[in-house]
């Protein structure tokens, strides 16, 4: 019982009384802490021999090799040869020389073994380091217990059942002292340069919360063990009833439960437990869209895999942007051919609209229905001529003091009278008190003429558009909404996009004229549609400060 506590004493106790004075910041001192291991193996090598004895004459009672194997496995190949030269020189010493002696008390062929698992030991768990340790000490152990049998022979070695117990004891006590031995030096170790001191919880929390990212950290299980506050946010956008303390112990992929993102999640998880790494992947949550990441986390020390990190940024607005960027560049590339060909192409249509009413009034009655049908044809082309020129018009729309209201009374007998050729009505609910605007009344009136032609076209006969104004913090909203089929989600985003249509004869620019006049106007355009219930489009306006007094109709 002496050799084993010598054996491990001084590994024991140094490295408490020095923890105070290690610095856990970088990689000299954890070079520190290892030499400082194998210093403490030194001096319980010194101790094991200084008090070595045989049990009954026969077996040796020296444990000299556990720190001995415990300095070979933690320090450098250079401290390794001078602990296997200290314990061999210390042998010969004591026991004068002989080579069965040192080959057989010493562990002296396991020495290559131990060296070959050396680096290897150094990035292994706990468990991995104890299972390197027992390779070697278990055979040594065998060796030098069995050494009177090897070297006396069989015959000459009086065991008995009293002596064959003691010697079984010994080995097994020897060998968990080793286990013992390397679980505490991994401890001590993740005390000191591993893990956080608790009082720096509160402040790595508040750290991850200023982050302007979503992340988790999970375990080696796929639970969350840390969140940050952005993370909760982007999570309360989908589930408003959920806060960061029922989400701790969570499997990470389980938060998106019920979405076609959960088996995704779980498989990135699982990958970068694994040590695979993937970044600037795309997720779609509702109407939400995420840019996420999973990282394994390592172990310093062992560069064993200890859990993953997930980064989820909402890239939502950011998407917003770069599909209005791409819209404007595609309006302005056909601004750019619609204002080098226009006049080209309308000179000769007049020149054939005007022949064409000279032929009208040389020819017979019976012709008229074909020339109104190819005029008729003709304006039509000219408007989808003006509309090009329309997205031509780059230049800063003159604007002036007016109100909605008005510009929707001036237009409203034309949308009645289009409304009753088509079976449908129009309701008007224009709210009260809704501040002027700087507006240029020729673009709004092209503005809502689209959006309601729009919504009527979308609908049967006996439906119902509605024309809806509303006062909204520091904007006013116009909402034009149809009782139409609706819109698909799959062509929603493309709605505003040049010659993207959903009807069979549009031309694709209506929208896309009306995202221009809302962009000239600093405002947005937004669009709400649901299958078989209809769409609306909602305008919003933002409110001018000005020195007169706000204008202010009911």
């Amino acid at each position: 019982m002496l050799q084993i506590m010598l054996s491990g004493l001084f590994t024991f106790q140094i490295p408490l009384l020095f923890s105070k004075h290690l610095k856990p910041h970088g990689k000299d001192d954890r070079l520190q802490y290892r030499n400082l291991v194998v210093i403490t193996c030194a001096i319980s090598i010194l101790l094991c021999f200084g008090l070595s004895a045989t049990y009954k004459g026969m077996i040796p009672i020296n444990l000299s090799i556990l720190p001995l194997f415990v300095g070979i496995l933690y320090g450098s190949r250079t401290a390794g040869l001078l602990l296997s030269l200290l314990n061999i020189g210390c042998h010969e010493l004591i026991y004068g020389f002989s080579i069965s002696g040192m080959v057989l008390h010493t562990g002296l062929p396991v020495y290559p073994l131990l060296f070959l698992f050396s680096s290897r030991f150094k990035r292994s768990n706990v468990m991995e380091k104890i299972g390197c340790l027992w390779t070697g000490l278990i055979p040594a152990l065998i060796v030098i217990v069995a050494s009177p049998i090897l070297e006396d022979g069989i015959s000459n070695t009086s065991y008995n059942s009293e002596t064959i117990l003691m010697t079984l004891l010994y080995v097994f006590l020897s060998i968990f002292n080793g286990a013992l031995l390397i679980y505490f030096i991994e401890l001590m170790y993740n005390r000191l340069f591993i893990n956080l001191p608790e009082e720096f919880d509160p402040l790595l929390q508040q750290l991850i919360d200023m982050v302007p990212l979503g992340m988790a950290v999970v375990d080696r299980k796929g639970n969350i063990a840390m969140l940050n506050e952005q993370l909760v946010i982007n999570y309360k956008q989908t589930y408003p009833h959920v806060n960061g303390d029922n989400i701790i112990g969570r499997a990470f992929y389980g938060m998106f439960e019920g979405t076609t993102q959960q088996d995704y999640l779980k498989r990135r998880i699982v990958q970068a437990l694994q040590g695979f790494r993937s970044s600037g992947e795309v997720v779609r949550n509702g109407m939400n869209i995420y840019s996420t990441g999973v990282f394994p986390l390592f172990n310093e020390g062992t560069q064993q895999i200890e859990g993953a990190v997930a980064i989820i940024h909402d890239i939502t607005e950011l998407e917003r942007l770069k599909s209005e960027f791409i819209n404007i560049e595609r309006l302005s590339l056909v601004g750019q051919m619609a204002a080098s060909i226009t006049h080209e192409i309308r000179n000769p249509m007049a020149v054939v609209r005007g022949f064409l009413q000279l032929m009208k009034e040389k020819s017979p009655d019976t012709l008229d229905h074909y020339y109104r049908i190819v005029m008729e044809e003709l304006d039509r082309a000219n408007g989808i001529i003006s509309d090009f020129l329309s997205l031509a018009q780059n230049r800063i729309a003159e604007k002036e003091e007016c109100h909605l209201h008005d510009i929707i009374h001036e237009l409203s007998p034309l949308l009645w009278a289009d409304a009753n050729l088509r079976g449908q009505s129009i309701d008007l609910r224009l709210g009260s008190y809704i501040p002027s605007l700087h507006l240029n009344s020729k673009e709004m009136k092209q503005l809502i003429l689209n959006l309601c032609r729009n919504g009527m076209e979308a609908m049967d006969d006996k439906g119902v558009l509605t024309i809806e104004t509303r006062l909204a913090g520091e904007t006013v909203e116009m909402r034009v909404k149809d009782t139409g089929p609706g819109i698909p989600k799959d062509k929603l985003d493309r709605l505003f996009e040049p010659f993207f249509t959903t009807k069979s004869k549009g031309t694709g620019l209506g929208l896309a004229l009306c995202m221009s006049i809302v962009q000239r106007h600093h405002s947005t355009i937004s669009v709400q549609s649901e299958e078989g219930v209809g769409t609306i489009f909602t305008v919003s306006f933002p409110i001018v400060e000005t020195d007169k007094e706000p204008l202010l109709k009911p």
